[in-house]
């Protein structure tokens, strides 16, 4: 949350709902070495199966419940989480408003790369918005490494165990001939 780190993304059509793209973006972002703690959301990602999948990391997450909410099954982590959200409320929202973080991130995003892409077709669209969040994670990256005092390593002083392999970040293909 300190640095602005986008863990993982996903980019789905302009009529794909929220809920069903939790699971793989909270998978990719424990796939990629991130410790879920806390996962505020809003309400678009409310759902047994993202609660339980969170819980299941060891984590909690802060999604406030809709209108039509009922409390559910008692002693289920529905109930609880339920009951959280109506009796703890303050409690509950210090952790929820922590997703402002995300929305300062996407504006952050907006602010350096523009708000608008400007190629033509779909994966054109894709893979230039894919370029500006790795942009951005460069950017923060870099940032952190200043005001945070974190040490970047990219890769050990020791040599490849092969020899005859490079040292390349991603290793380079060449199309066979």
């Amino acid at each position: 949350m300190k640095t602005n780190i986008v863990t993982a993304v996903t980019i789905e059509g302009r009529d794909a709902g929220d809920s069903p793209q939790f699971k793989p973006l909270v998978e990719q972002t424990v796939a990629s070495g991130f410790t879920v703690k806390e996962v505020p959301a809003d309400k678009g990602y409310l759902s047994h199966d993202n609660l339980e999948l969170v819980e299941g990391l060891g984590g909690t997450a802060f999604v406030p419940f809709k209108v039509n909410s009922n409390p559910g099954e008692e002693n289920s982590l529905w109930f609880r989480l339920y009951h959280y959200y109506h009796f703890r409320r303050e409690e509950f929202l210090k952790h929820y408003h922590q997703r402002s973080n995300a929305e300062s991130t996407f504006s952050m995003v907006k602010a350096k790369f523009r708000d608008h892409v400007r190629s033509k077709t779909d994966v054109a669209m894709k893979n230039e918005v894919l370029c500006k969040f790795l942009c951005h994670n460069i950017v923060v990256v870099h940032q952190s490494q200043i005001e945070l005092g974190i040490e970047l390593v990219f890769w050990g002083d020791k040599p490849p165990v092969d020899e005859g392999k490079s040292r390349d970040v991603l290793p380079m293909v060449r199309p066979a001939q």
